[in-house]
């Protein structure tokens, strides 16, 4: 027996993942890609799960259930939907902690709301993507929201192009390549020609304007958020219906919201280029 142990254990130096079964990996990446779909659905139903992940719907059940096991989503068992569980959450806002946005920006989100009347907005940029984590909703019956863990694209958000006007246009270029820029209005800087005109003009201004390019009726606000090293990790915005944002506004708001982010900035331990 003690030969037989030696002779499975795994040989010194080697990484644990060497060692680790094919179906171990492929029960993780199964598991890690439903957790994703649940968290991008206010409620998912097994049927539904097992369609968009191509796996059968017993795979998606055992793999749920475990889930739920660990407190990752959970199940109501009068719908049928499966949701987001307590622990993701707590993963979640140990990512926020982290990063420090989720508790320090509040105060800038509620003076931002409270001085300019509309909704304020957090977002960090991930792999091209605008991801947004937190906001403070203006009181006005007609107003923007934004589902905190909401992705978005970076050419069509206000966050977005304020973030990448941080960006030399070569890397900009980059991220971008190969990639199709998804047309949503009229509006919409739908090629690279046309978002990098229009990042040249923010760079020059101090602040970013989503002028219905994602969203007619909906205008927005940007301003880049910094960290230690200098880098635009995030920005803050402000949003509302363009019938309350007109070009006046929005001028009179930029300086503000430039403002905000450069407080954010500073309050995080961050720095401006």
């Amino acid at each position: 027996m003690a030969d037989h142990q030696e002779k499975t254990r795994a040989k010194p130096g080697r990484k644990a993942g060497e060692n680790a079964a094919p179906s171990s990996v492929q029960v993780l990446d199964r598991s890690l890609k439903l957790l994703e779909l649940v968290a991008q659905a206010d409620g998912a139903g097994l049927t539904e799960l097992a369609d968009q992940s191509a796996m059968a719907p017993s795979t998606v059940h055992r793999l749920l259930t475990s889930l739920a096991q660990h407190g990752m989503v959970t199940h109501d068992n009068e719908t049928g939907a499966w949701t987001i569980g307590v622990k993701a959450f707590e993963i979640g806002t140990a990512y926020l902690r982290f990063r420090k946005l989720g508790t320090i920006s509040r105060p800038f989100l509620k003076q931002l709301m409270e001085g300019c009347g509309e909704t304020a907005n957090i977002a960090i940029e991930d792999d091209g993507d605008m991801v947004f984590i937190s906001q403070v909703e203006s009181h006005a019956p007609m107003r923007a929201f934004f589902r905190p863990g909401r992705r978005g694209p970076i050419h069509a958000s206000g966050i977005g192009k304020a973030i990448l006007s941080t960006w030399p246009d070569s890397r900009i270029e980059a991220l971008l390549a190969g990639r199709t820029l998804q047309h949503f209005t009229d509006k919409t800087r739908d090629s690279v020609a046309m978002l990098l005109e229009d990042i040249a003009k923010i760079r020059i201004r101090g602040w970013s304007i989503d002028d219905e390019e994602h969203t007619l009726g909906m205008r927005c606000v940007a301003a880049p958020i910094f960290d230690e090293y200098g880098e635009a990790v995030a920005g803050i915005s402000v949003s509302g219906p363009a019938v309350r944002l007109p070009d006046e506004k929005v001028d009179a708001f930029g300086p503000v919201i430039r403002a905000a982010a450069e407080g954010l900035t500073k309050a995080m331990g961050g720095r401006s280029r």
